[in-house]
C-alpha cells in the first residue's frame, strides 16, 4: 500500500474517532522501519515516552502496528507541537523517568530504528479544507 494513502488513511480515521486529537490540528506521522531485534525495545521505550506524557497531562501516541503489506513495523501518530508550559512538563517527567534527552536522546533512540520518516500534516476534513479554496 503506497505511503501517502496511509499517512490519509490515518489522519482521517484518528482525527475522527478521537476527540483529545481533534484539538491539535497540527500532527506528525511517524513511520518506523526498526532494526533486527529490537521491536520489543522500541515499543517499551514508547511506552515511556508515553508515561511520560501522563505525567505532563498530554495524551499518549497513537500506535499503529503492522498487520501485512508495506515495509514498515511501526506508525506513531501525535499532536506536532506543544506549549511552552508543555515542553517544561515533558522535561521534568523525562528527566523524572531517566529517559535521555537532546543528543542522548538522538543516539540512543536511533539504535532501535532502521529508517523511518516524519510527515507533519494537518488534520482536517475536506469540507473545511475546501472553506479554505472558497
Amino acid at each position: 500500500m503506497h505511503e501517502s494513502f496511509i499517512v490519509s488513511f490515518l489522519v482521517a480515521g484518528v482525527f475522527a474517532s478521537t476527540p483529545a486529537l481533534a484539538e491539535s490540528r497540527d500532527m506528525v506521522i511517524e513511520i518506523y522501519r526498526i532494526a533486527p531485534g529490537k521491536h520489543e525495545e522500541f515499543l517499551r521505550q514508547i511506552a515511556l515516552f508515553d508515561r511520560a506524557n501522563a505525567e505532563a497531562g498530554l495524551p499518549p501516541r497513537q500506535l499503529f502496528v503492522h498487520q501485512d503489506g508495506a515495509s514498515w513495523d511501526f506508525v506513531l501518530l501525535q499532536p506536532a507541537h506543544h506549549t511552552e508550559e508543555e515542553n517544561a512538563k515533558l522535561d521534568a517527567a523525562f528527566k523524572k523517568l531517566g529517559l535521555p534527552q537532546g543528543a542522548k536522546f538522538f543516539v540512543t533512540f536511533r539504535q532501535l530504528i532502521a529508517e523511518h520518516s516524519d510527515t507533519f500534516v494537518e488534520a482536517t476534513t475536506a469540507a473545511e479544507y475546501l472553506k479554505k479554496l472558497d
